[in-house]
């Protein structure tokens, strides 16, 4: 056994067990989910081997294209916004203040508490009766909000105001969806203050240093330092925040079921579409189709941030 062979089997002997649970955890279900769809498969009776025929029907499915809608303007709202308030309090926790380290802990605590438990509770704030929400609204005189329960959505409400009628394409996301971006948002914060925090941290301070001396403010030094610098890291956060953004299940199955997706079916994105179908219909290979549908359009905003928006980022 020469020297390179040898090399080779120790290596597989310590990538092995990876490998192994890379194979039975990821690749083949992947490969057997792609099988599933291609067959009217259910949980009983004959397997029906029908092609590409499932993937017709969900591309002519209205419902599909209203949860795919609906997934639009979760990702639209929460990822802007996630963004926005993680790089803000990122900035404001990485200054020497007192109690820095609870500040941190503070904001990480949603990240490391299950969803289920965080879906629970904030669905009583939500609760449009006794709900801790509508009691602080109540106390500036304001009415009370069916959270969880209004189909109506945010532009629509806003422009039917003006007294502009809205497509109900452009109706924007319910008020219930609405309640999930807010429940959302507060959930995930902490994850990419994080991050932000760790690309803060790893500026050199001789840039800060020479832009001082150049008499750069605040403003400037944020400008024209921080933000060229960190957007590696932005662009990191931009592209996980969009595909967790993609996944959104848990919560809206147990803020807004029953009935399935909410008001309307204002709250049904893709994926609770795709769990409707597959778990609740039987309907296998159907709901195998929508999921592979959904991969192939995350695929294809994963190449478009890279293509286009990975070009500004500036790596040191």
């Amino acid at each position: 056994m020469n020297k390179q062979f040898k090399a080779f089997l120790t290596g597989l002997a310590y990538l092995g067990p990876a490998l192994i649970i890379l194979l039975s955890f990821r690749i083949i279900p992947i490969l057997f989910s792609v099988r599933i769809s291609l067959y009217d498969w259910g949980m009983a009776g004959a397997r029906k081997f029908v092609g590409f025929a499932n993937y017709l029907q969900v591309l002519q499915d209205p419902i599909f294209w209203n949860s795919l809608l609906n997934t639009f303007w979760y990702a639209l709202f929460t990822v802007p916004v996630m963004l926005f308030l993680s790089l803000v309090i990122a900035v404001l926790l990485n200054q020497k203040i007192k109690g820095l380290g609870f500040y941190r802990t503070l904001y990480y605590l949603p990240v490391v508490t299950s969803i289920v438990a965080v879906s629970i509770v904030w669905k009583w704030l939500f609760n449009p009766d006794r709900g801790l929400l509508n009691y602080l609204l109540s106390l500036i005189s304001v009415s009370p909000i069916r959270w969880l329960e209004d189909p109506r959505g945010l532009f629509a409400i806003v422009f039917g105001a003006l007294g502009i009628r809205l497509p109900s394409v452009l109706a924007g996301p319910s008020i219930a969806l609405c309640s999930l971006i807010i429940m959302s948002i507060w959930k995930g914060l902490g994850y990419n203050i994080v991050i932000f925090l760790a690309g803060l941290q790893n500026i050199p301070t001789q840039y800060y240093e020479a832009a001082k001396i150049d008499g750069a403010g605040p403003l400037r030094l944020f400008r024209n330092v921080t933000w060229p610098l960190l957007s590696p890291t932005t662009f990191y956060i931009l592209i996980m925040s969009t595909i967790v953004a993609f996944e959104a299940f848990a919560q809206v199955w147990i803020m807004t079921g029953p009935p399935p997706g909410g008001p309307l079916g204002t709250t049904k994105v893709v994926m609770y579409y795709f769990y409707e179908q597959s778990f609740e219909l039987w309907r296998l290979g159907y709901g195998a189709s929508i999921a592979f549908i959904a991969f192939l359009i995350i695929l294809a905003l994963t190449i478009f941030q890279r293509t286009v928006l990975e070009k500004r980022v500036h790596y040191t």
